[in-house]
């Protein structure tokens, strides 16, 4: 017995020491053999960037030049705003070129700017596919804008009836009820001679309204707390996203795992119940056109198709659907709406065209989807601004087995960088005046601009391209339109141009001046 005892301590000790060894080989191997592996197989192919640094990378550096870039404004006389947005990345590029990498902890991250090998990653979606990384970046929202393949595939399939031109045209009416509110309020605070406003709350409120209007036919008091919760939620994704995802950690109960856990449970209540009185209303016979019941639609129509639930949305992924409306739907539109409003302020010439264009175009007609295509003018401006403020300024991809990407041979475990902003500044491809506002680019059409290259795309490229860039355009579009026809602004000697990270907002608003027409 005593043997046998002897032996199965003996047996219990050296499981536990090779499974410590295991552990430990893995931990090794993450922080230090395969990071050091990647590098010398990147520099073999002509990539430069600093020598890794033990599990943190680039990451120090990247954390306190972010904190001073932001800690004051830039200079309005041009529009070079990389250096403020990510320093780290203008100062990689300025000392190693273009084919350069940096580290993202024990990942390295090499930056793709040529156009065809762009292309070409944003068309193969099912092979260079999103990062899988911090979880805790997913308790914003999921949906199909963090799926994969197959499942990626049926959700498109089961949205595009939502967004489809024919169904965006129905609403029309709630993007006009909803900018006229905001231009109601402007109404009671501006005098004849000029008032000065922050307009940056303004236009968030007015796309959060539209957004909860023509997605759940709800209005904006009703949506308020979403969207309030999803801006805090936001800006703690932006803490988490400076610092090295360790696994594990975010069961840990920090402040900030605890509070964005919070966040998540409180949305996901507030959707379901959203979610829960339109199907009450849809049992009732209610019939509604907004985006949550073309999709409740979609999916029970999918769901009737094969026979069984498993080949429609779960309730917990139509509600990941429809955090992405509010989350989607309401900051990249603001951001485009207030960067146009600030730009033709600096450039009064293009205000004063737009207005023309629109006065022409509508006089004291309704707004329509036909007259809105009419608007060249307000198109080429738009275009122009998505062109050097792009909300998507960077987009990342992963390599997940060894990938063959032009002349490249990319091994596993690299993160792809295709830096969306460094190609609409770049003066190679829209000549010396690159980072100047020049509408007329885009006189004939983003084709023509471009060349046929893929060197413009503020909503992504190829098939996961944005599904609601034509929501977003024609709100924008039309919400112009009615500011020009009723404002005339200019900036106020209080505006500070900060572009900040998180989607590029104006971090200290954007005070104009307006004037009553």
């Amino acid at each position: 017995m005593e043997i046998s005892y002897y032996n199965i301590k003996i047996a219990i000790f050296s499981f536990a020491i090779i499974l410590l060894l295991r552990w430990a080989w893995r931990i090794l191997n993450w922080v230090w053999f395969k990071p050091t592996k990647l590098e010398k197989q990147l520099r073999q192919q002509g990539f430069n960037g600093n020598s890794y640094k033990l599990f943190y990378g680039d990451m120090k550096e990247m954390k306190k030049m972010s904190e001073e870039a932001i800690s004051k404004p830039i200079n309005f006389s041009h529009d070079l705003i990389l250096p403020r947005v990510n320093p780290f990345i203008h100062k990689s590029i300025t000392n190693y070129g273009k084919n350069c990498f940096v580290w993202f902890g024990p990942r390295p991250a090499v930056l793709i700017t040529e156009p065809e090998l762009i292309k070409e990653v944003l068309t193969k979606n099912y092979v260079y596919q999103k990062i899988r990384g911090n979880p805790l970046v997913k308790m914003a929202a999921t949906g199909i804008a963090s799926y994969e393949t197959d499942k990626w595939a049926t959700h498109r399939r089961l949205l595009n009836p939502a967004f489809h031109l024919d169904k965006l045209k129905h609403m029309l009416p709630a993007f006009k009820l909803t900018i006229s509110d905001a231009l109601s309020k402007w109404e009671k605070v501006v005098s004849k001679e000029g008032s000065e406003i922050d307009v940056w709350p303004y236009l968030q409120t007015l796309t959060s309204d539209a957004i909860s209007r023509t997605a759940f036919g709800s209005s904006y008091e009703e949506g308020r707390k979403i969207f309030e919760l999803q801006k805090e939620q936001l800006q703690l994704i932006l803490e988490v996203s400076r610092t090295i995802y360790i696994p594990g950690w975010r069961f840990l109960p920090t402040k900030t795992n605890k509070r964005m856990k919070q966040i998540y449970n409180e949305v996901r209540t507030l959707v379901l119940g959203i979610i829960n009185k339109r199907m009450r209303m849809t049992e009732d016979g209610e019939t509604h056109d907004d985006l949550l019941s073309i999709l409740l639609a979609s999916n029970l129509q999918e769901i009737q198709l094969h026979g069984h639930k498993k080949f429609g949305m779960s309730i917990d992924e139509v509600i990941e659907e429809c955090k992405l409306f509010y989350f989607a739907g309401q900051e990249t539109t603001s951001t485009l709406l207030v960067w146009t409003m600030i730009l033709l302020c600096k450039h009064p010439n293009w205000q004063d065209q737009a207005r023309e264009e629109v006065l022409q175009v509508f006089g004291s007609n309704e707004v329509d989807h036909d007259k809105l295509n009419q608007l060249k003018v307000v198109t080429m401006i738009l275009n122009e601004v998505l062109r050097l403020y792009p909300a998507g300024f960077m987009i990342n991809r992963m390599v997940h087995t060894e990938t063959k990407l032009g002349n490249l041979c990319l091994p596993s475990g690299v993160q792809l960088l295709l830096p969306t902003i460094l190609l609409h500044h770049d003066t190679e491809i829209w000549g010396d005046d690159a980072i100047e506002f020049k509408p007329e680019r885009f006189s004939e059409g983003i084709s023509k601009a471009t060349k046929g290259q893929v060197v413009f795309f503020p909503f992504s490229w190829g098939p996961r391209i944005c599904i609601g860039q034509n929501f977003a355009m024609l709100e924008a579009k039309m919400a112009m339109a009615m500011i020009l026809k009723h404002y005339a602004f200019e900036l106020s000697p209080s505006y500070a141009h900060a572009p900040y990270p998180l989607l590029l907002q104006p971090q200290y608003g954007a005070p104009l001046i307006l004037y009553k027409l």
